[in-house]
């Protein structure tokens, strides 16, 4: 009891001191997991035990088994629908292609150059090389979001980061998962067919369960057949559902669609999607706050002292100097966006909770198999995880101001009421580059400004 209730108050406060000194909250949470973990039983327990075990170790422990690794995908599953919830297709007008590359051709340089220097730098195998390179692909909301809510950025360099975290997510879970699989079969011209197969099952039902579950709730929100009262656990209960039948047609492809079920209710015309939204955000908020507690406390004193050798900070710089720029570059090029704004987000690339968690299942596992090399992979994907983070928490703010991508002062209009003139002033001004928002108490205005494409919000200027 008191080690759950830790984890909860704990949490929290690691929240509250993110958000006092406008930090990514994955760095103090971190940082507290090792303290309650591996820091504790190597220099503050007598028995050399943790004070938070997360995983049953015959005498204490959490979680029995595997159920923690279960218990982390659904709340990955929740907080990545959540992150689905915010994406908004205006958002991308400019920015689409940029953020298809990224999440494509993006992901495929960073996987085969990370793969290669870890291979060169560590001596692992090819394949753990490349499982650890599959891992790194994945940026994520739970690091992007709070350097963005801190840091004023223009509209499209700010569009490109929130997408690419949310949406390279799956991606990069699918491919460390088929590396894995090549892994454990031992690879092999049966396992390409095998593989092709898996991969063409889990876009087919990952997006078939999103896309066609949003429709059926959004239908059912919209008619009244779910009461008010039962909104919030209703949707949630549909989320894991979706979840859950879509691991089980398809292994791995419940990421895929809990995003692809956000992305579709995010653009559909659905009343309720604010109250949605702001409960799906306090409980990514409380579930990240556990997880990532939870996962750096799994962590072994042994694990962290691998990484005392400077091949961790050669592989460290060359995945941010080098492999993410290129990656960047490459995938921008021919796109509005300017020099600075490319080298902005070359900088900007923390990973986050899907990293963190497959790692240390992939990894565990690896290591009871008794693969030589595999415990490498979970203390190097904490230490990509740990230091882009407290990277760019530290200087993505002066980095943004010295590039040029700060913005220093609003170029939105807010236009008050949303009549046929408002909507034809709002939508003059969008065309021409403007960040337009519209507000107005009528239901029918602002579903007329929606259906132009312009962003509008129901509320009263007077209450």
């Amino acid at each position: 009891m008191l080690e759950l209730g830790g984890i909860v108050i704990l949490g929290i406060l690691a929240q509250w001191f993110a958000w006092k000194f406008k930090l990514p909250a994955i760095l103090p949470l971190i940082l507290i997991g090792l303290l309650v973990g591996p820091i504790y039983a190597e220099f503050l327990s007598d028995d050399g035990s943790k004070w938070i075990e997360p995983v049953w170790n015959g005498k204490k422990g959490l979680f029995p088994g595997e159920s923690l690794y279960d218990f982390v995908s659904l709340a990955i599953s929740i907080i990545l629908f959540e992150g689905g919830l915010t994406l908004k297709r205006e958002e991308v007008k400019n920015v689409g292609p940029v953020i298809t590359k990224l999440i494509t051709l993006g992901s495929a340089i960073t996987f085969f150059a990370a793969g290669i220097v870890a291979h060169y730098t560590f001596d692992l195998s090819w394949e753990l090389s490349f499982l650890f390179s599959a891992l790194i692909i994945v940026t994520g909301p739970t690091v992007i979001t709070p350097i963005l809510r801190n840091i004023p950025l223009k509209k499209d360099v700010s569009a490109v980061l929130k997408w690419e975290g949310i949406l390279i997510d799956p991606i990069g879970a699918l491919v460390a998962v088929l590396v894995f699989e090549f892994i454990s079969v031992g690879g092999g011209g049966g396992y390409t067919k095998t593989a092709l197969m898996e991969f063409g099952k889990i876009l087919l039902f990952g997006t078939t369960f999103g896309f066609t579950f949003a429709h059926a709730l959004a239908f059912a929100i919209n008619k009244k057949f779910i009461p008010h009262y039962l909104l919030n656990v209703v949707s949630l209960s549909v989320v894991l559902l979706v979840f859950v039948e879509s691991e089980i047609f398809a292994h791995e492809s419940g990421l895929l669609a809990v995003v692809v079920m956000g992305m579709v209710l995010a653009n559909s015309k659905l009343d309720k999607i604010k109250e949605l939204l702001y409960f799906k955000e306090s409980l990514s908020v409380l579930l990240i706050s556990i997880l990532f507690i939870l996962l750096a406390a799994n962590i072994d004193i042994e694990d962290l002292l691998l990484l005392y050798t400077w091949k961790t900070a050669v592989l460290f710089l060359i995945v941010i100097l080098i492999i993410r720029p290129l990656a960047v570059y490459i995938s921008t090029s021919g796109s509005k966006l300017t020099n600075k704004e490319k080298l902005f987000i070359s900088w900007v690339g923390p990973r986050g909770i899907v990293a963190a968690g497959i790692a240390s299942l992939f990894g565990g596992k690896l290591v009871q198999q008794g693969l030589p090399g595999a415990e490498y992979i979970t203390p190097l994907v904490f230490m990509i995880v740990l230091g882009t983070v407290l990277l760019n928490a530290t200087t993505a703010r002066p980095f943004a101001k010295i590039v040029g991508v700060f913005l220093r002062k609003s170029e939105g209009i807010l236009i008050v009421g949303a009549s046929e003139m408002s909507r034809l002033v709002g939508e003059y001004l969008m065309k021409n580059g403007r960040h337009v928002v519209l507000i107005d108490s009528n239901q029918y205005n602002i579903q007329k400004s929606k259906d132009l494409g312009l962003e509008a919000i129901t509320t009263n200027i007077y209450s």
